[in-house]
């Protein structure tokens, strides 16, 4: 499954970037996130109580960075796994400065499998949009405090 957005924050780049690479933060501002951990250089662990439809459980997965070019751009990779299934994936994240602030443009492949895979694409595919905007809303909260 492919996803692709964009969403404008009214700050200034380097403080977008401190605050998408700051797991206090990124915890706080993600739905259903019981854990968040730094474990490396780049890579962090998570707990995460997810529900799409019928189907709700709770993953257990890593996050890894690369290709670091702060303030403007990294990738990521994915995945986790637990009672509902399977997620993995691969992402890029792209910072530019726009008027009145900074524009964050994402694009991602993810692989879902298991129980949770059952509620259907297009039913992820929503569900994938309002997570990530409800994400980006209380992170951008945040940036602004």
């Amino acid at each position: 499954m492919k996803i692709e957005g964009s969403y404008d924050f009214p700050a200034p780049r380097p403080k977008v970037w401190a605050a998408l690479l700051d797991p206090t933060r990124l915890a706080a501002a993600m739905a259903g996130c019981e854990k968040l951990e730094a474990v490396g250089e780049g890579e962090y662990r998570a707990t995460l109580k997810v529900g799409v439809g019928a189907v709700k459980g709770t993953f257990e997965g890593k996050v890894t960075l690369s290709d670091l070019e702060p303030p403007s751009r990294y990738k990521m990779a994915l995945e986790g796994s637990g009672g509902p299934g399977f997620v993995r994936g691969a992402a890029a994240l792209e910072l530019a400065e726009v008027q009145g602030g900074t524009r964050l443009s994402y694009s991602a492949d993810v692989q879902i499998g298991g129980l949770i895979a059952s509620v259907g694409q297009r039913m992820l595919g929503g569900v994938a949009k309002m997570i990530l905007d409800d994400f980006f809303s209380r992170m951008s909260e945040q940036i602004q405090e």
